[in-house]
């Protein structure tokens, strides 16, 4: 009897020492999964979630203006409306007159962390982009920048905006670009991906870790890195194969070779941002697929040269989703300006 009590408790300890070892491999596991995704993606700082200064406010009215058009229909918010993620949800966006570009309008959230700006990085910051659809013809239409300058000159509100943040009421073009982009770089959201990437291990569930594990393994993430999850550098869009062949193209874009005029820059572009990712549809430059799976099928195979299969894409867009504020949770007033400080955690 002794001897069945003995082997009972041996028979106890084993089985726990088993549980406890499956239970500290699956946290070492959890742990490993953590440290290599800190090692690329980057928590947003708590300080850009709550900022709210007078240039911010003067930027998000001239964001919302339609004045700086030539016909006074179209503003920044015409192809990236915030209360939208910043996008227009079109493939190719349209400006005065129905005029239509030429490559996808990218979302605005998150552009203060890019590198440059476009998606050939012909603007080096958010300042100089402000320059490129105000006179484009094709978007806001005007002949130079003094026209803007002289519509702002004539409102009496703007002469008083421009006083209360500058100090004094003379409105000139850098400041209006300062502004713009000082708005521009407050568009942020935070998300539970944020509360994971400062250590909250719980803030991401089974099927999001499992999509963030799929893309750390199959090389996406580095590509994706950084604050905005993307636009930290530029990659070749067609790796393992000619993206216009995937796609069915028929129109020629050289991508970032048009800017440096370099053969190796051919379909060359910037990495997009992945924050939000499942809100800003159509997907690539030029807005030519419409759905997240399709487009994660399209990536595994242009740029890991991977045929994913079904349960990794839903795996992916799972955590795509983590990277994303909820539809419901996007707070925005009644002119159309991010409320940062309501804005709830993707859930």
């Amino acid at each position: 009897m002794r001897k069945m009590l003995w082997y009972a408790a041996l028979w106890v300890l084993a089985l726990s020492a088993c549980t406890r070892g499956g239970r500290d491999e699956a946290v070492g596991e959890e742990q490993r999964l953590y440290e290599q995704a800190r090692t690329y993606l980057f928590p947003l700082p708590a300080t850009d979630s709550l900022r709210d200064t007078a240039m911010e406010r003067l930027g998000a009215r001239l964001y919302e203006e339609k004045a700086l058009s030539l016909d006074s229909t179209v503003s920044c918010a015409t192809c990236h409306p915030v209360a939208h993620y910043g996008v227009d949800g079109k493939p190719v966006s349209e400006g005065i007159m129905g005029r239509r570009g030429t490559r996808n309008a990218p979302t605005t959230f998150f552009s203060g962390y890019y590198l440059a700006q476009f998606w050939d990085g012909r603007a080096k910051d958010l300042e100089h982009q402000v320059t490129g659809p105000l006179t484009n013809p094709n978007e806001m239409g005007l002949p130079d920048t003094n026209r803007a300058v002289s519509r702002l000159r004539r409102s009496v509100s703007y002469r008083r905006h421009f006083l209360r943040v500058f100090g004094d009421s003379v409105v000139t073009y850098s400041r209006l670009a300062n502004a713009i982009a000082a708005y521009e770089r407050s568009l942020v959201t935070e998300t539970r991906l944020d509360a994971y990437l400062r250590g909250d291990l719980d803030a991401l569930g089974p099927d999001e870790k499992a999509g963030l594990r799929i893309m750390l393994d199959k090389g996406c993430i580095p590509c994706h890195s950084g604050t905005a999850m993307g636009g930290a550098l530029y990659q070749k869009f067609g790796i393992f194969d000619d993206y216009r062949r995937q796609l069915g193209h028929v129109v020629q874009d050289s991508g970032r070779m048009a800017v440096t005029g370099l053969e190796q820059d051919r379909d060359v572009y910037k990495v997009p941002s992945l924050r939000n990712i499942v809100h800003t549809a159509p997907y690539f430059h030029d807005g030519s697929v419409s759905r997240l799976e399709d487009a994660i099928r399209i990536m595994g195979r242009l740029q890991v040269g991977m045929e994913l299969s079904g349960k990794e894409v839903r795996l992916i867009r799972r955590f795509l989703e983590a990277a994303s504020v909820p539809s419901d949770s996007l707070s925005v007033d009644e002119n159309g300006r991010l409320l940062r400080d309501r804005g709830a955690l993707g859930g």
